[in-house]
């Protein structure tokens, strides 16, 4: 079996990230001024010498697009080889890399079609290429307001709708958000898990200390991203007296090197991944963090609006939740080219679908109608 066709399907949708100024308020950055741009995706499709065609999105509900050079590149080196060679092409690719000056993780949708063209092959979902997956796949509620009584009411709105697990974003001070921890604590009960995602906070090593006891009192599952992914240091002495799992390497998941690299220095509890930056890769590291004890914990619903990271979720050991954001900023977005079954948890659980390989059902002649060029 031989890839013989390399191409993109580009759509222009409203970006999912708008454009922003900044000011500097006190010690922390704020948005305002904002705008919706138009946005595009990119859909890849691998197509082999007997017609069977893999697809996937370029990146995920971000990161949107593959550049024509970068395609050029990825055709001439893989063009004529075998689809089912994945191991050898991401080695292949990776070496590339520094050899034509792409960033890392840049064929991410190239090795995400070729998982999809062997769920085609075997009439098998990924989840199953992978193990024989029997757990659920949970998904969390990322709930929103411009206020602390709005998140409480958000918060509540998701365990309506069945979540169990609810993830915050607070991104006001050390002390305000200590308080709004006790707050939703006490407003939810003991029962639902909660996370804390400090991406939108600018903590110091001493605040985040003092945070990390305050969520550990307060029974949080993780602190995520408490500071900036590079200080290696810092975060090294954060995790070495944080009794709660410190998550990190968001800004670095495209780097499985240096997630290595941050794991064997004791900088990170839970590694972020997202398989944007390819498939075969998340399956190597996790296998690697899974000996020594070691979660990924997958970042939004990844490619294919929502199918990618459902089934990796469903396949990978150690791993836990699903990242749902509600509204379907993330993975309804697929409706707007054809996608017919976006994977929207129910009652807190997505349920996988049963076509083979990703499990897309895509309108195609939709699809092809909203396109705008095929490159």
């Amino acid at each position: 079996m031989k890839i013989v066709d390399i191409k993109i399907s580009e759509f222009e949708v409203k970006s999912n990230t708008q454009h922003f100024r900044l000011r500097k308020t006190g010690h922390l950055w704020e948005k305002y001024d904002f705008e919706s741009p138009v946005g595009r995706i990119h859909i890849l499709h691998v197509v082999t010498e007997e017609g069977l065609e893999g697809i996937s999105t370029v990146g995920d509900a971000r990161y949107t697009t593959m550049s024509e050079e970068a395609l050029s590149y990825l055709k001439y080196l893989v063009i004529g080889e075998d689809p089912t060679n994945r191991d050898y092409l991401f080695d292949m690719l990776s070496t590339a890399t520094r050899m034509i000056f792409m960033p890392p993780g840049w064929f991410g949708a190239f090795d995400n079609c070729l998982w999809d063209i062997e769920g085609k092959i075997q009439s098998k979902s990924v989840s199953s290429l992978i193990s024989h997956p029997d757990k659920p796949v949970k998904a969390y509620y990322n709930y929103r307001g411009p206020d602390l009584d709005s998140l409480i009411e958000d918060a509540k709105t998701g365990i309506g709708k069945g979540f169990k697990v609810l993830k915050d974003h607070f991104a006001w001070t050390a002390e305000e958000n200590i308080i709004a921890f006790e707050s939703v604590r006490a407003a939810v009960g003991d029962e639902i898990v909660l996370l804390h995602d400090a991406a939108g906070c600018s903590y110091s090593l001493d605040e985040a200390i003092e945070v990390a006891d305050q969520l550990h009192q307060q029974g949080f599952e993780w602190f995520e991203e408490p500071l900036n992914d590079r200080k290696l240091g810092l975060l090294k002495k954060l995790c070495s007296v944080s009794e709660i799992p410190i998550l990190g390497l968001e800004t670095l998941m495209n780097d499985f090197v240096i997630m290595r690299e941050w794991v064997r220095e004791g900088a990170v509890d839970i590694v972020r991944g997202n398989a944007r930056h390819g498939t075969t890769g998340i399956l190597r590291i996790a296998k690697e963090l899974e000996k020594v004890g070691i979660n990924i914990e997958l970042n939004g619903p990844g490619g294919l609006f929502g199918h990618v990271h459902a089934q990796l979720v469903a396949g990978i050991s150690n791993t836990s939740y699903y990242e749902y954001f509600p509204d379907g900023s993330r993975d309804a977005i697929g409706k707007e080219i054809g996608l017919l079954n976006p994977p929207i948890p129910l009652n807190g659980e997505v349920n996988l679908a049963e076509n083979p390989g990703w499990g897309y059902e895509f309108d195609w002649k939709y699809f092809k109608d909203q396109r705008v060029r095929v490159f």
